[in-house]
């Protein structure tokens, strides 16, 4: 027996040995392939040898004689040294080889560099720069073999590529115009001219570049004939282009303007996604649907307009792809399990309302979901009725099993979001129904159990997705508008708590206060602290649990977690530590994006302790010894914090405090405009005989259950250097109209009101409060009428807007009285849609105008001739004047075009975006605009961020405005650049003065690096 295994070690020994050699040989063979085609540099001071040959059967040698090495290496890491040594001679000579585009050899030459690059990734990564040029110039080849193989080899290419050099690499492919090359080969395939074959080669390797190029992709989707080709390559083509075409549609989506335009008109690819994930399709398709319906609904309203089109198919196709078949003791098949993660992943458009929602029910979600947690469920409960002990075992001996581990933190966000929106009558429609959805529920407050169980355990691992999510998903079911599912969460989470939860309460209470004792805040275990909040407020729902911690001194633990997060010493995304929910590829490769924030918010250990302090402080039998602490900390969070989640929060703790809304730093300018007699237009008149005056554009926008009845406009003429004709009364002097109100009207709770709707919030004790319920809900306030009935709004909820950009349309125009005209340079052709005006303008209203900007208060107050004009005359452009206003209407300057749009501008292009804001830096000087000129300013920086040589127009336009400081800091982003510029002659288009600034600039870049390295 120890004689036949050491033969057999000899054996493999001589094999090896005899192995070894042979790839000695042929890498000695290769060294002299290589030998042949090299020659000296004649030049007496470039000694170098270069490989440069046209022999069309030495350049088939070198080919042949590489792939057989390369061939004979794979797998063997000890010969890496081999390969190592001679690379740099492997690389140039497949360079001249691609470059001379002999057809004959550069096929195999480019399959040469496919093995290369997929077999030695790490130890090419200095050289695949060097391929990439001579490989797109052959895309464009009348040969099919040659251009197929060279797109293959780009792909392996650029999906071997480390991070670090995709800019670099970027740079090349712009040089080298591959993306236009693929998209005129691409755009021959509905003719099929272009081969089955070549298309999804070509395509292929555009989806690798979309992926990982964001500036990419608006050649791609703002190209109307190779989006039509895309379509049409889904009616007639076989499963395997199907599928290239959904990859690169997933990629494409990845940018937020060409999703909405996959949207709205790729009606023929969102079809084919939807049936592509039919359970009658195979898996490989199935899968890429899923990923491009992922990436679809990535953002609410996207999400929305896709269920409005595929609701009952979208969710079919989901259900579907989460059955799965077991193949026993607990194991899923590979694909079925890739499957079914990704079907989980896009469930969870769940999170946002919508009629997908009852599709989910009808589904049977329930079952899918009980099935993905309790292997083999349906055997036990169908034995006889279960009790609701019987019930607790049989989901805890289930959960011991482990199955389906990895899926569980989906299983609890998914059944999480679908009771965030049940509606308050939804109950189970059958027994059958009832038994899973209480099962679902005994299991998410057994694991509950397990999170504050393992407590202090708890680390940034696998498994703190699965603990934090059960925690969260018994919490939002809690708070479920479903009467049934919340009062069910509580009595199953009360049982399973019983034997030790006073015991599992004191300790959280205690880890908790250790966490946020300013000693430990440093160290904090954010996935941890977050879970423990989690559990604390899920036992503020409990009676029982209530009295524990009722005192005023409870609060202090959340409140000091909340002062450390708004002093920035911790802020962390739910999503950095439960990446299951949300793709971090995704974010990272995406570009276009503007969307709304998350509702939660950028901060978890934020949210969930502004949650938790909201249940306390609605539980607390004396909160008064704590009011200022408290206050001035949730304060903090409106006047911080743009998130709805943790402002709706905020306010709802106010609310305990007898503060009610939004308190706005925008509002503020409207504090004196409700005492403002002389731009009021409406008096409000009380039984008594008293009176307020108010201003109907504001009423308008914010409570038009206060405005009177309106007449129509009738005609009226005025003479004001221009014919007007059909103009609104409203625009001739101003008028008074009063309204009498009932004697039901409170006159206290109407002055409220009105706090309300000029400031954003109120304050009023508790009678005062009761009065203003009633007032609130006939004015239609219901943000207002919320807050007075101290309840925690439903998840999504959007914070009220104070933006007053409505006024502007034609519910506004009748209530306007100035004009703001913008300078006209030249002859400019314009058309409004109220007037017959014939100059640039906008109808706007003093009141906002005053409230909004000092100097235009001053003007309107200083009795001079303009404070009486209905016309201002600004003196910027159209477009300047524009973003002014959406600016004093909304309280948010309009940004310039970002993302792959921007990345896709001529100079010209963003110059023309750019001069506006150049226009408005140097008003806001004069009108005393600090904050818009520091906007401005921010603005056009990022802008010469993103493009130095738009430095060299800026400082053009900041000297024609005499903006001295914004010169010298396009200066400063020349200075990089200055001899560049002076060869290339820009620098004399300049003033004296401005070369000056840019020279000066540049010396001191030369100093300061000068000084580094030294």
């Amino acid at each position: 027996m120890g004689s036949s295994k050491r033969g057999a070690a000899a054996d493999n020994s001589r094999g090896s040995t005899a192995s070894g050699g042979h790839i000695h040989t042929l890498h000695q063979r290769l060294k002299h392939a290589l030998s042949l085609g090299t020659t000296r540099s004649r030049s007496s001071d470039d000694k170098e040898r270069k490989w440069k040959c046209t022999d069309i059967e030495i350049q088939r040698h070198v080919v042949r004689s590489l792939s057989a090495f390369l061939d004979s290496t794979s797998g063997h890491a000890s010969n890496h040294r081999l390969l190592k040594d001679s690379l740099a001679d492997i690389v140039e000579a497949l360079v001249w080889i691609l470059q001379c585009k002999s057809e004959s050899i550069v096929r195999t030459a480019a399959n040469a560099v496919v093995k290369l690059v997929s077999t030695n990734s790490s130890m090419m990564q200095s050289y695949l720069t060097d391929l990439i040029n001579p490989l797109s110039s052959l895309l464009c080849s009348n040969n099919l073999e040659v251009a197929t193989s060279c797109a293959t080899a780009l792909n392996v290419i650029f999906s071997n590529l480390s991070v670090k050099r995709e800019k670099e690499v970027w740079e090349i492919i712009k040089e080298a115009k591959t993306v236009i090359q693929i998209i005129r080969i691409i755009r021959e395939f509905p003719g099929y001219t272009l081969p089955m074959e070549k298309f999804q080669e070509m395509a292929s390797l555009l989806y690798t570049i979309l992926w990982r190029w964001p500036p990419s992709r608006f050649s791609v989707w703002n190209d109307t004939v190779l989006m039509k080709v895309l379509e049409d390559s889904c009616i007639k083509s076989n499963i395997s282009t199907k599928i290239v075409v959904l990859k690169l549609c997933s990629a494409l989506a990845l940018c937020n303007k060409a999703a909405n335009a996959l949207l709205e008109n790729g009606e023929t690819i969102l079809q084919t996604m939807v049936y592509s994930m039919g359970c009658s399709e195979p898996l490989s398709i199935r899968i890429e649907g899923f990923r491009l319906a992922q990436h679809l609904a990535a953002d609410e309203q996207r999400c929305k307009k896709m269920t409005s089109l595929y609701s009952g198919l979208l969710v079919k196709a989901i259900v579907g792809g989460m059955r799965v078949r077991s193949l026993g003791s607990g194991k899923v098949a590979n694909d079925q399990m890739s499957l079914l993660e990704e079907a989980c992943r896009l469930a969870l458009i769940t999170r946002w309302q919508g009629e997908h929602h009852n599709c989910f029910w009808e589904q049977g979600i329930e079952k899918v979901l009980i099935d993905l947690l309790l292997e083999n469920f349906d055997k036990q409960a169908l034995k006889h009725p279960l009790s609701p002990e019987e019930q607790v075992s049989i989901a805890q001996k289930g959960l011991d099993k482990n199955f389906l581990l990895a899926i569980r933190p989906y299983i609890w966000e998914i059944l999480g979001w679908l009771a965030v929106h049940c509606k308050k009558d939804f109950r189970p429609s059958t027994h059958q129904t009832e038994l899973y959805i209480d099962m679902l529920i005994a299991c998410a407050c057994l694991s509950f159990i397990e999170a504050i169980c393992k407590g202090c355990q708890i680390c940034e691992n696998d498994d703190t997705s699965r603990i934090e999510s059960s925690s969260r998903a018994v919490l939002v079911m809690m708070h479920s508008a479903s009467t049934y599912i919340a009062s069910k969460v509580r009595l199953i989470l009360s049982e399973v708590l019983e034997p030790k939860g006073n015991e599992y309460l004191k300790r959280l209470l205690h880890l908790l206060e250790y966490a946020s004792s300013t000693s430990n805040f440093g160290s904090l275990n954010v996935p941890k602290t977050v879970t423990e909040l989690v559990g604390l407020t899920c036992y503020s729902g409990l009676p029982q649990y209530q009295k524990d911690f009722s005192r005023g001194d409870g609060m202090k633990t959340p409140v000091n977690f909340i002062r450390r997060c708004l002093s920035n010493q911790v802020s962390i995304r739910r999503r950095s530590f439960a990446p299951l929910f949300h793709n971090n590829m995704f974010y990272e490769r995406t570009c276009c994006w503007m969307t709304a924030e998350e509702w939660e918010g950028k901060d978890a250990l934020l949210f969930y302790s502004l949650w938790g302090l909201a249940e306390l402080v609605k539980h607390s039998s004396d909160i008064n010894h704590t009011k200022s602490h408290t206050v001035k900390t949730v304060q903090d969070v409106l006047d911080n914090v743009s998130a709805p989640g943790p402002r709706w929060l905020a306010a709802h703790i106010l609310s305990y405090f007898g503060v009610y809304g939004f308190p706005n730093k925008h509002d503020k300018g409207f504090a004196k405009a409700l005492e403002d007699k002389e731009h009021s237009d409406l008096q409000l008149l009380f039984a008594n005989g008293d009176c307020v005056s108010a201003h109907k554009i504001i009423l308008a926008v914010r409570c038009p259950s206060l405005l009177p009845p309106e007449k129509s406009p009738h005609n009226a003429k005025t003479n004001d250097n221009c014919s007007v004709r059909d103009i609104p009364e409203n625009l001739c002097p101003m008028f008074q109209k009063e309204v009498r109100l009932s004697s039901n009207v409170d006159q206290q709770a109407l002055l409220k009101l009105l706090d309300y709707v000029y400031f954003g919030f109120l304050e009023a004790e508790e009678e005062l409060a009761r009065k203003l319920k009633t007032l609130a809900k006939s004015c239609n306030l219901q943000p207002l009428f919320l807050m007075l009935c101290r309840k925690l709004p439903k998840w999504g909820t959007p914070i009220p807007s104070s933006g007053l950009t409505y006024a502007l349309g034609p519910a506004g125009f009748q209530f306007a009285d100035v004009i703001l005209e913008a300078e006209v340079a030249g002859q400019m052709p314009w058309a409004c849609s109220f007037c017959p005006l014939l100059v640039p303008h906008v109808h706007a209203h003093k009141i906002i105008l005053w409230s909004s900007c000092n100097y235009l208060r001053a003007l309107f107050q200083s009795g001079m001739q303009e404070s009486h004009s209905q016309t201002i005359k600004v003196p910027v452009s159209w477009e300047a004047l524009i973003k002014l206003v959406q600016l004093f209407y909304s309280f948010e300057l309009p940004k310039p075009p970002f993302g792959c749009l921007w990345d896709n501008m001529e100079i010209k292009e963003r110059l023309y975006e750019l001069k506006p804001y150049v226009e408005l830096y140097w008003l806001a000087e004069f009108w005393i605009l600090e904050d818009v000129q520091e906007a401005c300013f921010k603005i056009l920086v990022s802008c010469m961020d993103s493009d130095r040589q738009l430095a060299v127009e800026v400082i053009k336009l900041a000297a024609s405005f005499s903006l001295w400081k914004l010169a010298e800091v396009a200066a400063d982003y020349m200075a990089p650049l200055y001899h560049k510029l002076q060869d290339s002659g820009q620098l004399e288009e300049l003033d004296e003065l401005l070369v000056d600034l840019v020279r000066d600039a540049s010396v001191r870049l030369s100093q300061e690096r000068g000084y580094l390295s030294g």
